[in-house]
């Protein structure tokens, strides 16, 4: 069992960066691999991002390539995703979600994560 806090999320312009985090708390985090969703008002829940058990391997959603940046720090039991160049289309809820994945692995389908966070706010103005 996990527990996830994302933070971070806020109101910023076209261009723009932000950082968000997400703090693990329970079982140990380098057990799980992480990934980033984000949805949308009226869309789907979708994969963004997200980073393997050690941080050895990300893999991203073609609209996170070259923008979005997964990593961790298991030292510090958090999980981040580095957004630049936010567009407007990127507004969402984004959340964090982790998963009991093989190392060296990064999934990208919602059933694949079975903990969740609350997710965090982030609202890209044009």
């Amino acid at each position: 069992q996990v527990q996830l806090v994302e933070s971070g999320g806020g109101l910023v312009q076209t261009r723009g960066s932000l950082r968000l985090s997400c703090a693990a708390s329970g079982r140990t985090f380098s057990s799980y691999a992480m990934g980033w969703f984000r949805q949308a008002p009226g869309k789907e829940r979708e994969f963004v991002a997200g980073v393997s058990r050690g941080g050895s391997r990300t893999y991203y959603a073609d609209s996170a390539k070259g923008r979005f940046t997964s990593s961790r720090d298991n030292a510090k039991n958090t999980a981040y995703l580095q957004m630049n160049s936010l567009e407007p289309e990127d507004t969402a809820v984004y959340y964090c979600a982790a998963s009991m994945a093989p190392g060296g692995v990064v999934l990208t389908t919602r059933t694949a994560y079975a903990w969740w966070g609350q997710g965090t706010q982030v609202t890209v103005s044009s």
